[in-house]
């Protein structure tokens, strides 16, 4: 889930207007927060929230179901960082029947909902700022041999052309891309924002893995390393954490094992101010800066500041698959 959301710009959460059930999700430790949270971290833009099962005998449309879990969930995403107006739209749907995700069903079914139906409102977003002159930035989702070595991913920055020579980091081999196919249709050429498979030669299958990353030759590749500093936002940990404490890291498509070296200051939520700590340990709810270093000995990765390259510079901690604290890169560590 956490490498797909890592490449969209919009995300759909659907949630259950039954009775009982959107409390199950939301109110009694379900996945709808978690699920929101991660994708809000992972840097999805905007939200459209599906309210299903409107046409369900415990809800028969009823505005004030509705209004009911719009007021609860809005208030949750605005702590996400989700702006509700902006960023999102809450939409009342039936899966069953189709309803309001292509057509309105008319006013006898739903009179008191006037704004677009699912399709009309994708139809209505406007296109993306994309950096199509920057440099080559492409997490490898997926490799696979096919006549040659394939590799997936979403161009992230910059563009690319057949015939292209490009540096798969961070191991520096150096490639040439000979086809590229978006969606069912082989082109000449790609630009960020697009999914794609690229063919590539002088390289073998076993030298790639997930979150690698293809740069261009021209402009400076992407940092790499093995430790960095970071701001953590504990969000739900039942123990302390401490120095030597370990988890696995997200980091767009890169998942490794990391631990803790070092606790380096707290910061206070509400003013932003960073103060001393005054206990060895960190614990939920708190924001702390810390320093990470991958477990393995002698493993790198693709890694950026968040202030240079957002999408490779925010990650998510989980442990015992749940997430433990979401964070922000700050520096790269020699």
């Amino acid at each position: 889930m956490i490498g797909g959301a890592s490449q969209a710009d919009i995300a759909i959460l659907v949630i259950s207007a039954r009775k009982g059930e959107f409390e199950t999700g939301f109110e009694r430790g379900g996945q709808t927060r978690e699920h929101t949270m991660l994708v809000k971290t992972v840097g999805v833009r905007n939200l459209i929230v599906l309210v299903n099962k409107m046409d369900d005998q415990t809800v028969n449309w009823d505005e004030a179901r509705y209004r009911e879990i719009e007021g609860k969930l809005s208030l949750y995403l605005k702590m996400c960082g989700f702006k509700s107006e902006k960023d999102t739209i809450f939409i009342p749907c039936s899966g069953r029947t189709g309803a309001m995700l292509i057509e309105h069903p008319g006013p006898k079914v739903v009179s008191w909902y006037t704004g677009p139906t699912f399709i009309e409102y994708l139809d209505r977003i406007s296109s993306f700022d994309r950096n199509i002159d920057g440099c080559l930035r492409m997490p490898i989702v997926q490799r696979y041999k096919d006549m040659g070595v394939i590799v997936l991913g979403k161009i992230e920055s910059g563009q690319v052309r057949v015939g292209d020579r490009c540096l798969i980091m961070p191991n520096r081999t150096r490639v040439e891309v000979t086809n590229i196919y978006y969606e069912d249709i082989e082109t000449d050429s790609s630009v960020c924002g697009e999914n794609v498979r690229l063919k590539l030669k002088n390289v073998e299958e076993e030298e790639i893995s997930p979150g690698f990353v293809l740069c261009d030759m021209i402009h400076e590749p992407c940092h790499m390393g093995r430790a960095f500093d970071a701001q953590v936002a504990i969000i739900d940990c039942n123990s302390i954490i401490t120095v030597g404490y370990s988890a696995i890291l997200h980091l767009y498509t890169t998942v490794v094992k990391v631990e803790l070296k070092k606790l380096i200051s707290l910061i206070d939520r509400k003013t932003g101010n960073k103060t001393k700590l005054s206990m060895p340990f960190i614990k939920q709810d708190q924001t702390a800066i810390v320093r990470f270093e991958l477990s393995e000995p002698n493993a790198t990765i693709c890694i950026e500041t968040y202030k240079d390259f957002s999408k490779l510079g925010r990650f998510i901690l989980r442990e015992d698959d749940h997430t433990v604290a979401v964070g922000q890169v700050l520096k790269i560590n020699p």
